[in-house]
C-alpha cells in the first residue's frame, strides 16, 4: 500500500516544474554548510596551520564557500584572506562529510606560489596565529583538520 502511494507521488513529482521540484527538495532535505580547507606544504615538508580566534585548536586555512563559488576558488580566496598567500591547489580534493554538524568540507592539498615565506603573518582578524610546523611536531588539531590530514595521507599511500 505505502509503496504504491510512494510510486504515485514520484510519478507526479516528475511532472512538476523544475523550480517547484527544487523547492520541495530543499524543504525536506537536510541542509549542510560547505567549506574549503587547504593542507599547504612547503618543499621541506612543513605544514601551514592557523589558530582561529573562535576555535581552541589549530586547523588548516579555509572557510565557507560563497554562493555560486567553486571550491578551488574558495580555497584560494580564503588562504589569501587569512594569511595573505597565493596558492596553487594540487590534485583532486578530498570530500569530508560530517553529518553530526551538517558540514561538507572540501580539502585540497596546496603549495604556496614562490617566494615561500619563512614566517607567515595573519591577514585577518579571525586568525590569531599562523605558523609552519614540521609534520612530526604538529600541535593539537581541530577534529576535521586531523581527519583531512589522515585521509590525505591514506590517499597518498594508496
Amino acid at each position: 500500500m505505502l509503496q504504491g502511494a510512494y510510486r504515485t507521488l514520484l510519478r507526479g513529482y516528475r511532472h512538476l516544474p523544475t523550480r517547484l521540484r527544487r523547492r520541495l527538495i530543499r524543504a525536506v532535505a537536510p541542509t549542510f554548510t560547505a567549506g574549503a580547507m587547504c593542507v599547504i606544504e612547503r618543499d621541506d615538508g612543513a605544514l601551514l596551520l592557523v589558530r582561529q580566534a573562535y576555535r581552541a585548536n589549530w586547523t588548516w586555512p579555509g572557510g565557507l564557500l560563497q554562493r555560486g563559488e567553486k571550491a578551488a576558488d574558495a580555497a584560494r580566496r580564503e588562504v589569501a584572506e587569512e594569511v595573505g598567500l597565493e596558492i596553487e591547489v594540487q590534485g583532486e580534493p578530498l570530500i569530508l562529510v560530517d553529518t553530526d554538524v551538517r558540514r561538507v568540507d572540501i580539502a585540497f592539498r596546496a603549495r604556496v606560489r614562490p617566494p615561500v615565506p619563512e614566517h607567515v603573518e595573519p591577514a585577518s582578524g579571525e586568525i590569531l596565529e599562523a605558523r609552519w610546523f614540521p609534520p612530526h611536531l604538529l600541535p593539537l588539531l581541530q577534529p576535521e583538520a586531523a581527519d583531512a590530514l589522515a585521509r590525505l595521507a591514506e590517499r597518498r599511500r594508496a
